[in-house]
């Protein structure tokens, strides 16, 4: 076993070919910050070039959950609707170094996988999940931004459109049993054993013959670039550069409910 690489609220570790990524912001549910996001894109090109690495796994701590979405409080010095759109380009790059790692990406979730948690987590070949954890980006109850049109269909693909539109239109976390339903979420885990259930999953793939599986990877990937995405730079300014997400944001830190305006 590698020592653990601690660093900017991202731990690795690589073990008998599992590079274990643990997502760390204890007291704040996860919350992803810049520098997390950072890391994660550092990580992502490393285990992308370990010859001994077969799969890697994405988890947050059982206390805080998987990831609640980002650090609301770095919204707070946005000017105008070019830094969302800047903000969803960076965390687009994150997405896509994600999606881009050679071996197969198991996400391991308790407790909440909510907006970028749910984005990292819809990045993901495989999802493990305990019985009652919770999926969703509630952004139109809680912030007034908005999501790119590549994560959408991202999430449509993976999760079907109905229990996404649930989630997006309907504000809504959806538990774990609906989405194994879906067959977004792979298995389930009683509270407590998600590791335990894991681990079946990832002795095979340490038994996978390495050029078949990461050209089954390459070929999801090139099917999925197939696949034209929308312009929504026009959108996301509309929605970042509101009075409504700056009133989100201000509620939201101050735990607060928004009152929206439409303007």
């Amino acid at each position: 076993m590698s020592p653990v690489e601690r660093g900017d609220g991202v731990d690795l570790v690589v073990s008998d070919g599992i590079a274990a990524v643990r997502l760390r912001n204890p007291g704040r549910r996860n919350a992803l910050t810049w520098a997390m996001y950072d890391r994660l894109r550092s990580i992502a090109a490393h285990v992308g070039e370990r010859d001994d690495v077969v799969a890697v796994t994405i988890r947050g701590d059982p206390e805080d959950g998987f990831a609640a979405g980002t650090d609301i409080g770095q919204f707070v010095d946005f000017a105008d609707g070019r830094d969302g759109v800047a903000y969803e380009r960076r965390v687009g790059a994150v997405v896509a170094d994600l999606l881009a790692i050679a071996v197969p990406v198991v996400a391991l979730v308790e407790g909440a996988a909510v907006g970028a948690g749910l984005v990292v987590a819809a990045c993901c070949d495989l999802v493990i999940a305990e019985r009652g954890a919770r999926f969703g980006a509630p952004i139109a109850r809680t912030l007034g931004n908005c999501l790119p049109a590549a994560v959408v269909a991202r999430l449509r693909a993976r999760v079907g459109v109905a229990r996404t539109d649930a989630m997006l239109l309907g504000a809504t976390l959806l538990p774990a049993e609906s989405l194994a339903e879906a067959g977004f979420v792979t298995a389930l885990a009683e509270p407590g054993h998600l590791q335990e259930a894991a681990e079946p999953y990832l002795h095979r793939l340490r038994g996978t013959a390495p050029l078949t599986t990461r050209a089954l990877k390459e070929i999801g990937r090139r099917l999925d670039a197939a696949h034209a995405v929308p312009d929504d730079e026009d959108l996301l300014i509309r929605c970042y550069g509101s009075t409504d997400f700056r009133e989100g944001v201000g509620a939201f830190l101050a735990r607060r409910r928004p009152v929206w305006t439409g303007s």
